[in-house]
C-alpha cells in the first residue's frame, strides 16, 4: 500500500545531460564530460540544478545508505562499524573481509551463504597485493559483501528464506523497495539486477538526494539517524583507506556521502542540505570535482574542497591541464586555471 506522500515513479526517457566537467589540455577543451547536479536547500526544495534530475536512473551503490535503513527497520541489530560496512562499496581491506565475517558469524553463517558475486578487491592497490599473493576470487572480497551478509543476518532474524533473497519478491527485498519509496518519495520506475546480484531499484536524481537528506536529518535513535551515524564514524568501512568518499565525510564535518558506480554521488548534511551528481559516462574523474562543487554551491567552505577540486593531466610526466567543473556549475575559475 503506497502512501498518499509518494509521487508517480520518474519518466523513463534518455536522460537530457548536459556539460558538467571540461578536460582541459594546455588551455584548450580536449575533452567534455555530460551529467547531471542537484542542490538541496534545508528546506528540501532544489537550489540549483543542471541537466536532468527528473528522468529515471539506477543509483547504483548510492542507495546503499537507504538499504541499510531498510535493514535497520526489519530489525537488524547492527551498529558502528559494522552498519556502516552494511551500507558499504568497501576496498576489500583485511577490516573490511574481518567486518564481513562477524557480520556472518552472528547470522551463524559463513562466506559460502553469500549471495553476492565472487570479485577480487576494488581497491587497486589491495587487488594487486592479493594476486601476487595467489588469492583467487571471492565472495567476501567483492564490495558489496558487508550488504550481502547483513541481508542474510536480516533474513536469518525475520526467519525469512535465505536461498531466494536476491528475489525481488523476497520478503527482505519487498521490504527494500518500499522504504526507498518512503525515503525518496517517490514510486520505483524499474527494478533490475546489480553487478553483486541483489535487485536495483530505480528513482530519480532528485528522489536519491531526498532519500540520502532525510536520513542525514533524523532523529537520534531512529534507523535513518542510526545509519548516518555509523557512516559518518566509520566513514574508511565504507569505501577504504584513501578513497575519496572517505577522505570527504573526514574534510566536510557532519556530512553523510555515498559514491555509486558510473559516476554516481551523494552527499548531504545535518540540516537537510544535500547534493546529488550523476556522469553520464560515469567517469569518476568527473564526479569528484563536480561533486565537490555542488557541495560549494550548498554553502560547504570551499577551503574544505580544495582536494576534490580535480586531478592533473599529464603530458610527459608533467602536468599540462585538469579535469574542470563547467561555468554553469562553477563560474569563478577560467578554463586556463590548470592549464
Amino acid at each position: 500500500m503506497h502512501s498518499s506522500s509518494v509521487a508517480d515513479p520518474p519518466l523513463i526517457r534518455e536522460p537530457l545531460h548536459a556539460p558538467v566537467a571540461h578536460l582541459i589540455r594546455g588551455g584548450i577543451v580536449e575533452g567534455i564530460h555530460y551529467g547531471s547536479v542537484l542542490v538541496l536547500g534545508t528546506d528540501g526544495k532544489v537550489q540549483f540544478q543542471l541537466g536532468d534530475i527528473e528522468a529515471a536512473f539506477y543509483p547504483r551503490s548510492a542507495l546503499k545508505p537507504v538499504q541499510a535503513v531498510a535493514l535497520v527497520r526489519v530489525g537488524l541489530p547492527l551498529d558502528g562499524d559494522l552498519l556502516s560496512l552494511t551500507a558499504a562499496s568497501h576496498s576489500g581491506e583485511e577490516r573490511h573481509l574481518d567486518g564481513a565475517r562477524r557480520i556472518l558469524e552472528l547470522a551463524g553463517l559463513t562466506e559460502h551463504d553469500l549471495r553476492n558475486v565472487p570479485d577480487l578487491p576494488y581497491d587497486p592497490a589491495v587487488r594487486d597485493e592479493w594476486v601476487r599473493a595467489g588469492r583467487p576470487a571471492s565472495r567476501l572480497a567483492q564490495n558489496c559483501s558487508g550488504k550481502h551478509a547483513a541481508m542474510l543476518y536480516a533474513c536469518r532474524l525475520n526467519g525469512w528464506s535465505l536461498d531466494d533473497c536476491l528475489d525481488p519478491g523476497h520478503p527482505l527485498q519487498q521490504a527494500i523497495a518500499e522504504i526507498v519509496e518512503d525515503l525518496s518519495g517517490q514510486r520505483i520506475a524499474r527494478v533490475t539486477v546489480d553487478g553483486c546480484g541483489a535487485p536495483l531499484f530505480s528513482v530519480s536524481l532528485y528522489g536519491l538526494a531526498r532519500a540520502v537528506a532525510r536520513i542525514a536529518t533524523a532523529v537520534p535513535g531512529t534507523p535513518e539517524a542510526r545509519v548516518a551515524d555509523a557512516m559518518r564514524l566509520h566513514p574508511e568501512m565504507v569505501s577504504g583507506a584513501g578513497r575519496d568518499v572517505a577522505r570527504l565525510m573526514r574534510a566536510v564535518p557532519g556530512l553523510l556521502a555515498k559514491d555509486g558506480f558510473e559516476g554516481v554521488q551523494v552527499a548531504a548534511l545535518p540540516d537537510g542540505r544535500a547534493v546529488a551528481v550523476k556522469i553520464a559516462d560515469g567517469a569518476n574523474r568527473a564526479r569528484v570535482p563536480v561533486a565537490a562543487a555542488a557541495l560549494a554551491r550548498a554553502g560547504v567552505d570551499p577551503g574544505l574542497l580544495t582536494e576534490f577540486a580535480g586531478e592533473a593531466l599529464l603530458g610527459g610526466g608533467e602536468p599540462v591541464g585538469c579535469v574542470r567543473v563547467a561555468r554553469s556549475l562553477d563560474p569563478v575559475s577560467p578554463l586556463s586555471a590548470c592549464a
